[in-house]
């Protein structure tokens, strides 16, 4: 699955080029603050696998309001090197290679 180029952020790691996108709507488990924001990364020249990022936080649109931090570049810089140290290949075809970083996530009741 491909990213739209609509929306989507780009940041370099290591030289190479990567596409990132944040959902702009959070999901209802999302909203509630039950699970956390995610986000996907792939290669910006090549087709591949995508990279699905768990974060640790709320997603910022949550409808409880002043929860989270936003995901910055430098946040999706680390993911990605991180993935990559942990084997993910963007440039080879397969399925989403899942990251995930909810550690201290704690949902709200």
């Amino acid at each position: 699955m491909a990213l739209g180029r609509k929306g989507a952020r780009r940041v370099v790691v290591d030289g190479t080029a990567y596409r990132w996108r944040l959902r702009r709507k959070p999901t209802y488990s999302q909203a509630l603050c039950w699970s956390p924001c995610t986000y996907a990364v792939e290669h910006a020249d090549a087709p591949g696998t995508t990279l699905v990022v768990t974060t640790n936080q709320p997603h910022l649109s949550n409808w409880l309001g002043g929860l989270g931090n936003p995901v910055l570049p430098s946040d999706v810089a680390h993911a990605i090197a991180s993935a990559l140290r942990q084997g993910w290949m963007p440039t080879h075809a397969g399925s989403p290679f899942h990251l995930d970083l909810s550690a201290g996530f704690s949902p709200l009741p």
